[in-house]
């Protein structure tokens, strides 16, 4: 079963997308959030913030050391430092699951419950494997109200 490293974990935001992939995908939650020390001996793992200088490294060597082949980050301080480390954590096998294009996408954070969240990567939503005509569109997605685009779901 692959694996998936949730940033953001201790958050319900990431709680419900977990809850989305639990079937599909063994699921870690990251946090730079302090948590309790019982979580850390199940699916937690601590991570560094987004503004650290080691912050994409860190989370580099945590796929490694577990087994991750997907992350999935859910905070927009994350978003940045993480694409810009994308070729390398490719080459060692972590498929990074952010839209290919951060400036032109529409993000929304904490979208309300009643939304239809779907996580993608590389265009295919990760549960139905239904294919979108954007292939580049990764992460937990919205439709837009006009149906349209895509909308960026984060934390």
């Amino acid at each position: 079963m692959s694996k998936i490293l949730i940033t953001y974990g201790t958050r319900p935001f990431a709680q419900r997308v977990g809850h989305l992939l639990g079937e599909k995908y063994e699921v870690v939650y990251g946090s730079s959030e302090d948590f309790p020390e019982v979580l850390k001996q199940t699916n937690y793992k601590a991570i560094p913030v987004a503004n650290t200088t080691t912050f994409a490294h860190e989370l580099l060597k945590l796929c490694l050391d577990e087994g991750i082949d997907k992350l999935l980050p859910l905070g927009r301080s994350e978003l940045q430092p993480l694409w810009e480390v994308r070729v390398l954590l490719a080459e060692y096998g972590v498929k990074l699951l952010v839209p290919h294009d951060l400036t032109g996408c529409l993000i929304v954070e904490n979208p309300d419950k009643s939304l239809n969240l779907q996580v993608f990567s590389s265009g295919e939503n990760m549960i139905s494997k239904e294919q979108l005509d954007d292939h580049y569109f990764s992460g937990v997605g919205i439709r837009s109200d006009s149906g349209d685009e895509l909308v960026l779901c984060l934390v």
